[in-house]
C-alpha cells in the first residue's frame, strides 16, 4: 500500500471515529429526576407562544430576535391548517405562510421550537385552524374518527409533517416537542380512537424518538379526555390558578417527568362589544418567578399576539355568538406592533434570575408615522358592483345555500331575490332558527333597510312593492374557534319568511372584494403596489382593461352612505414607510385594503378596539398607497380616515 493510500485511510477511520463517538442530538424525558434532557443534560425552558400566521414575515427576525433577548430559550408556535390548504388540496408555504423559513430564523435566532400542528389549535383562529372545506359534509363529526374527517387530517399531515421532520432536533433542527391535538379535553367528544390516529400518524412522520405531549386545563375532566398513554400530559393555567394545586392534578396524570404549563397566560383576548381585557404584569412576573423557581417548565401565551388581518378571526359561542377583534395584541409582552413592554421587562428581570440572559441592548420599538388624514371617495353600493365583485354571475337556488355550499368560505355572500307582494306599511322579514351567520345587511332595490344578526336581531321591517329586488349581503363575522359550536356554517342557514311568504327563488353572489381588490380595482388607471411576501401576486399591478371605467357604473344607493358601500382613496408617498394606525372616525363598521392587503374588520360604533394596526412593509415610498373600505353600515359625512402612531385599543363599548 502506498504511503498516500495510507495516510488517506487512516484520516477516514479517524473521522469515522469522531463521528461515531460524538454524543447524538436529543431531546427527552428524564422521569427518575422529573426534568427534561437535552442531550442528556438536564433542561428547563423558558418560552413564549407567537403565531407566524398573525406577523408579516418581514417581521418575524425582529420579534423573535426581541425574545431572544427577553431570556427565552424556546417559543410556541401553532400550525394553523385552514392558512396553509384554504381550498382541498391547494397547498400554500411561500411568504408570509413560509412556516419552514420562520422555523429558520428562530433556529438561527437561537430559539428552540414546541410545535403545535393540531390539526385543531384554536388559538381565537377562524374555526379554531380547521379549514371550512370540512363543512361541505354535512354531517362530518370534527375532532373524531369520524371516517371523513380522519381522511381529511390524514392528507394534510401527509404533506405538513415531511416539511417539519427535518427541523426535529434530534435530525439537526430545533423543534424539541410537538403537540398532538390541543386541549382536547375542553371538547366534548372525549375520544380516544381519535388520539390513537393522531399518536399514529406523528409517530409514522416523525419517529419513536420524537417527544409527543398533550395540553389540556386545568381541571380533572380536561386532563382525563385529552390525555393518552405514550402522549406526555402537561396543563395550562394562568395568574388566578393556585400554581400548586395546579401541578398537582398533573401530578395525577404524569406522576414523574418535568412539570409543564404549557400556557400561562400574560393577558387575553377581546370580543367586539366587551371590556378590553388585561393581565396584571405584577402578578405575572410573581407567578413566573415561582414556577421556576419550582423548577417547572414555562411557556407565555402570548409573548406576542400580532393581528388578525382579513376574515382570519376566530369567535366564542357560550350563551350567544361573540366575534373576537382585529387586533390580537392580548395584552402580551410585545406588543400587536412588536414593541417591548413594561411587562416584558419585568419577565425578563425574572428570567435573569434562573438563567443568564444574551448580552446587549433589547430591540427598540419600530419607528411609527402619523400620516394624518385621507379623503376617501365613494365608488358605490355592494348591489350595483356585482359585475366586478362576482364575475362569474350568481348560483341559481330555490332556497338560501350557505357559503360552505357554494365552496365561498369567508368574507360576504349576497342573496337576491324579489318581493313576493307589495308591502307599503311594511312587513317583518324573519330568520325564523337564528338562521343569520353572522350579520346581514338589507336593502330593497338598492336602498339600505336595516340588518339582522345572530342571536340578538332576527327580525327587521321591509317595505318595497312586488317585484322589487330585497339583496341581502350575509357577512361571515368568524368561525368558532372553541367548544361544541365548531361545526359553524356560514350564510343563512334555513328560511327567511317576510310576512307570511317564504322567500325562494335566490340568486347568490359570492362576493370576492379581495380578489378584486387585489387586481387594482377600484383605484382605476392607477399602479397598484403589493409589497412582497404580503401579497398573493406580483409586486406591481397594472388595472386590467376588464375593470377600467367602473367609476360609471350606476349608483342604486339612494341613501347616500347608507347599507354597504365601497370607498377609495390614496395615502401619498412620502418617502417614509413606518408603521401606523388607521383610526375610522364615525365610521360604523367594514373592512379596510391597504395597497391590496385586507387589514381586518372595523367596528368602532362597538369598540373596544378603535384602530387597525398597518405594518410599514405594506407602505410604498415612491408610490401612491391605496386605499379601499368597505363600510357596510352607514359613514360618516366626511369620509376620512386618520392614520395616526398609536393604538386605540381600550375604548368605551357601544352597543351598534
Amino acid at each position: 500500500m502506498g504511503l498516500k493510500l495510507l495516510l488517506a485511510v487512516v484520516w477516514l477511520v479517524s473521522i469515522q471515529l469522531t463521528l461515531s463517538s460524538a454524543e447524538p442530538r436529543s431531546f427527552s424525558i428524564d422521569y427518575k429526576n422529573n426534568c427534561f434532557l437535552k442531550d442528556g443534560k438536564p433542561f428547563q425552558y423558558v418560552s413564549g407562544s407567537i403565531h407566524y400566521s398573525r406577523i408579516p414575515s418581514y417581521y418575524w427576525k425582529d420579534r423573535l430576535l426581541k425574545m431572544y433577548m427577553t431570556g427565552l430559550n424556546a417559543i410556541q408556535v401553532y400550525v394553523p391548517w385552514n392558512f396553509h390548504e384554504p381550498v382541498r388540496g391547494v397547498y400554500g408555504f411561500q411568504g408570509d405562510r413560509d412556516l419552514e423559513h420562520f422555523l429558520s430564523l428562530a433556529n438561527q435566532t437561537g430559539l428552540l421550537v414546541i410545535l403545535r400542528p393540531g390539526p385543531y389549535i384554536c388559538a381565537e383562529w377562524e374555526m379554531g385552524g380547521l379549514p371550512a372545506w370540512l363543512l361541505e359534509k354535512p354531517n362530518i363529526h370534527l375532532r373524531t374518527a369520524d371516517a371523513d374527517y380522519l381522511e381529511a387530517v390524514s392528507s394534510w399531515f401527509a404533506v405538513l409533517l415531511p416539511r417539519v421532520s427535518k427541523w426535529l432536533y434530534s435530525r439537526g433542527g430545533n423543534i424539541i416537542s410537538v403537540q398532538v391535538e390541543n386541549e382536547y379535553g375542553s371538547y366534548f367528544a372525549c375520544d380516544y380512537n381519535y388520539l390513537r390516529h393522531l399518536q399514529t400518524l406523528f409517530r409514522s412522520f416523525l419517529g419513536e424518538d420524537t417527544l409527543l405531549f398533550t395540553t389540556d386545563g386545568n381541571t380533572d375532566r380536561e386532563m382525563m379526555c385529552g390525555t393518552l398513554e405514550g402522549l406526555y400530559a402537561t396543563v395550562d393555567f394562568g395568574t388566578d390558578t393556585n400554581v400548586s394545586a395546579a401541578f398537582a392534578r398533573q401530578r395525577r396524570f404524569e406522576p414523574k417527568g418535568p412539570l409543564v404549563n404549557s400556557e400561562f397566560y400574560t393577558g387575553w383576548l377581546d370580543h367586539w362589544g366587551e371590556a378590553h381585557a388585561s393581565v396584571d404584569t405584577m402578578r405575572v412576573s410573581r407567578m413566573l418567578e415561582e414556577m421556576l423557581a419550582m423548577g417547572a417548565n414555562v411557556n407565555m401565551y402570548m409573548f406576542e399576539g400580532g393581528t388578525n388581518f382579513g376574515y382570519w378571526n376566530g369567535a366564542d359561542y357560550d350563551s350567544r355568538y361573540r366575534s373576537v377583534v382585529t387586533s390580537y395584541d392580548y395584552n402580551a409582552p410585545l406588543t400587536e406592533a412588536g414593541d417591548p413592554t413594561d411587562k416584558l421587562l419585568a419577565i425578563r428581570e425574572v428570567i435573569s434570575k434562573f438563567r443568564e440572559i444574551p448580552e446587549g441592548p433589547m430591540p427598540p420599538a419600530t419607528p411609527k408615522m402619523e400620516y394624518g388624514f385621507v379623503t376617501l371617495q365613494r365608488v358605490g353600493n355592494v348591489s350595483g358592483l356585482l359585475d366586478v365583485l362576482t364575475p362569474q354571475g350568481p348560483v341559481q337556488s330555490h332556497y338560501p345555500l350557505t357559503f360552505e355550499e357554494i365552496k365561498h368560505y369567508y368574507g360576504f355572500v349576497l342573496y337576491r331575490t324579489k318581493l313576493p307582494q307589495s308591502i307599503p306599511d311594511g312587513q317583518p322579514l324573519i330568520s325564523p332558527r337564528n338562521g343569520i351567520h353572522d350579520r346581514a345587511y338589507v336593502s330593497v332595490n338598492g336602498v339600505y333597510q336595516g340588518l339582522l344578526e345572530r342571536d340578538t336581531g332576527l327580525v327587521m321591517n321591509v317595505t318595497g312593492q312586488e317585484g322589487d329586488q330585497l339583496d341581502v349581503l350575509v357577512e361571515n363575522m368568524g368561525r368558532v374557534n372553541f367548544g361544541s359550536k365548531i361545526n359553524d356554517n356560514k350564510g343563512i342557514m334555513g328560511e327567511l319568511i317576510l310576512g307570511s311568504n317564504v322567500l325562494t327563488d335566490w340568486l347568490i353572489f359570492p362576493v370576492d372584494l379581495d380578489g378584486a381588490i387585489s387586481r387594482g380595482w377600484p383605484h382605476s388607471g392607477m399602479h397598484h403596489w403589493l409589497p412582497p411576501h404580503l401579497g398573493d401576486g406580483p409586486a406591481l399591478y397594472e388595472t386590467p382593461d376588464s375593470l377600467a371605467g367602473d367609476e360609471e357604473m350606476p349608483d342604486l344607493l339612494a341613501g347616500e352612505g347608507a347599507g354597504p358601500t365601497v370607498y377609495k382613496g390614496i395615502l401619498p408617498p412620502n418617502g417614509i414607510a413606518w408603521d401606523t394606525y388607521i383610526k375610522l372616525i364615525g365610521w360604523t363598521k367594514g373592512q379596510v385594503w391597504v395597497n391590496g392587503v385586507n387589514l381586518g374588520r372595523f367596528w368602532p360604533a362597538r369598540g373596544p378596539q378603535q384602530t387597525l394596526y398597518v405594518p410599514g412593509p405594506l407602505l410604498s415610498t415612491t408610490r401612491s398607497n391605496n386605499i379601499t373600505v368597505l363600510e357596510l353600515e352607514k359613514a360618516p359625512t366626511t369620509t376620512r380616515l386618520l392614520f395616526m402612531d398609536r393604538p386605540q385599543l381600550n375604548a368605551t363599548m357601544g352597543k351598534s
